[in-house]
């Protein structure tokens, strides 16, 4: 691992409601990757999302992020959570919002070469949305997150209005990014999917039984999962920061 990198690597294990609500201002001011791993199963909801989308009764903690986008089923076995914070000033930091994540999808896009996704692609597009993805993180695709694997299924991209299938160029999305900006800096909040279940995702919402049964299908094919232990994830991030 490089010496001269100039973020400092740390690993949090805690309680999933103050676990995700990381905040630019908690950082000092320091070039920052930390790991989070709950200690329970959690629905991570995006900034805006109510709380009335999620069923009654679901068998895991919801939490609220401070970063927008939809919500992130976030388990052991599921998914690898990192947080990157960039201060103000930094030579890293983008004042035009979409660019800003592109670095960091770049260094996604080789962390995954060297876990054996040659075919990462960095999406450097505006925003591709679905009639999912104001539901959840993994159906649409945004500035920096990374797609590898072919074809996204579902109906394609949708048009202005949101009304198509999810879908998205490059294939299966491998990684989410949402940040949250103050004047501290940013705060990019990445999860890598090492797993997927659509009806797993589906069952924690209020959906109706049609909605339900189409969202299976839809949504079968938006994630291309990376089954390489979290640590692996981690240290091969680190390793490509600029």
């Amino acid at each position: 691992m490089r010496a001269d990198t100039s973020f400092r690597l740390v690993r949090s294990r805690g309680e999933p409601a103050a676990l995700f609500a990381g905040s630019p201002s908690e950082f000092g001011g320091v070039p920052t990757v930390v790991h989070r791993s709950a200690t329970r199963p959690a629905l991570v909801l995006g900034s805006t999302q109510p709380a009335s989308i999620v069923a009654a009764d679901v068998p895991v903690d919801v939490v609220r992020r401070r970063s927008g986008g939809g919500a992130v089923l976030v388990e052991p076995e599921s998914i690898v959570w990192v947080d990157v914070f960039v201060p103000a000033g930094h030579p890293l930091w983008q004042a035009d919002v979409g660019r800003a994540f592109w670095w960091l999808g770049d260094a996604w896009a080789a962390a995954l070469a060297d876990l054996g996704v040659p075919d990462a692609v960095v999406h450097r597009g505006p925003l591709v949305t679905s009639r999912w993805s104001p539901l959840i993180c993994f159906a649409g695709l945004g500035p920096g997150e990374v797609t590898a694997g072919g074809a996204v299924g579902g109906g394609g991209a949708a048009g202005a209005d949101g009304a198509g299938g999810a879908g998205g160029a490059g294939g299966g999305k491998v990684v989410g990014i949402a940040q949250r900006r103050t004047r501290e800096g940013s705060l990019f909040q990445c999860a890598l999917a090492r797993s997927w279940s659509a009806e797993r995702m589906l069952a924690l919402f209020e959906l109706p039984l049609e909605q339900f049964e189409q969202g299976l299908s839809e949504l079968e094919h938006v994630v291309a999962p990376l089954e390489r232990e979290p640590e692996e994830c981690l240290l091969a991030l680190f390793e490509h920061l600029p």
